[in-house]
Formats: structure tokens, C-alpha cells, sequence
């Protein structure tokens, strides 16, 4: 019980505000342990700026009480973790119904095939080698052995 007391002593959660103007830290138990306000809060709405603390506070508690459960998980095992979360009547934060399940890998899959220039129709004549590179460059490359390169890198 000491290291589990311990281990929720040392789980720590931060977020901050989608502005940046808010940034916070605590613990698993709850504590404050920082809190930084941008200089342009000073003249901000009180309410806007207590909402922005609050908001950013309640990811941070998240994200300590999952930190928690994945300590306490390494040292007791996934077992404790469930049985806490069924004595308790509450979700560990990564499996609660809110949490956002992150990418799909086909949402994965479109984005990358955006960044490299992929298309899903018919993509335009491509552009002759000899028009873009010096042929001499391309005699270079024509003749590169990848053997060549060492293993070990």
C-alpha cells in the first residue's frame, strides 16, 4: 500500500487552454501543483478566464488519474486497475464513453495520402525523368548499387 500511496504521489496530469493562455499541472489526488496565466488574461473577462482554468484543470485531472492507473497497473497489474475501476462505479479515463478514440486508420490513411499527394481519381500525365533531371545526374543514379550502402545503418 506505501508504494501505491507513492506511486499516486508522483502521477501528474497538464493541459492547457487551445489559446495557450492557460496552462496547468496536478496531481493525481487533485493538488495544483502549477499554473501559468498569459499576460493578456489581466484584462480578460474574469468569468472567461476562470472557465478557461477549470476547463483545462478538469483535462489535467484526467490525464492524472490515467496516469495513475497505468502506474499503479505496471506494479499490481491490469487486474487491480479493473477491480479499482468497478469498486469505484467509474471508467478509467482511456476507457471511459467520452474519451476521444483517437485516428481511424482509415482516417490515417487519407490524410497521408493528402500529404504525399495521392489522388483517388486519374492524377495527370506524369512528367518525363529527362525534363526535370540533368541526364547526367540520372547516368549517376542508373548505375547506384543499394548493396552498397552498409547493413548497419
Amino acid at each position: 500500500m506505501g508504494q501505491v500511496a507513492s506511486l499516486m504521489a508522483e502521477a501528474r496530469g497538464s493541459a492547457h487552454a487551445l489559446d495557450g493562455s492557460v496552462e496547468v499541472t496536478v496531481d493525481a489526488l487533485g493538488a495544483l501543483k502549477r499554473l501559468w496565466l498569459a499576460p493578456s488574461l489581466v484584462s480578460a473577462d474574469p468569468s472567461r478566464v476562470s472557465a478557461l482554468v477549470l476547463e483545462a484543470v478538469r483535462v489535467a485531472m484526467a490525464e492524472a488519474e490515467q496516469d495513475c492507473y497505468n502506474r499503479v497497473g505496471l506494479l499490481l497489474g491490469e487486474e487491480a486497475g479493473l477491480l479499482v475501476e468497478a469498486l469505484s462505479g467509474r471508467a478509467a479515463p482511456a476507457r471511459s464513453s467520452d474519451d476521444d478514440p483517437g485516428m481511424t486508420v482509415e482516417e490515417f490513411q487519407r490524410l497521408r495520402g493528402e500529404r504525399l499527394g495521392e489522388r483517388r481519381f486519374p492524377a495527370p500525365a506524369p512528367v518525363s525523368v529527362e525534363s526535370t533531371v540533368d541526364s547526367a545526374a540520372a547516368e549517376e543514379w542508373e548505375g547506384f548499387d543499394p548493396a552498397s550502402l552498409r547493413s548497419d545503418r
